[in-house]
């Protein structure tokens, strides 16, 4: 039995995401992935899923809890 590409696709599929392949690599999984549903679905769950992470990372804490953070850090080094 031979692998249909789904292997490589899947094993790569991280760092094509970010655009971390060279172009060949990237054209053979958007190749790919144009032919293969299953793999075409995980590559938008990623997608998805890296898309979230990325904007909830963007988000900042209030100001106030930011503070109130850095107060305790500072109390916590003073008394050790």
């Amino acid at each position: 039995m031979t692998d249909c590409g789904c292997e490589k696709a899947r094993r790569d599929l991280e760092e094509y995401l970010r655009n971390e392949v060279c172009k060949t690599q990237h054209s053979d999984i958007t190749e790919h992935l144009e032919q293969c549903p299953e793999c075409r679905d995980e590559a938008l769950v990623a997608r998805t899923l890296t898309d979230v992470v990325a904007r909830a990372c963007k988000e900042a804490a209030p100001e106030e809890l930011r503070d109130l953070v850095m107060a305790k850090l500072r109390e916590a080094q003073a008394s050790h």
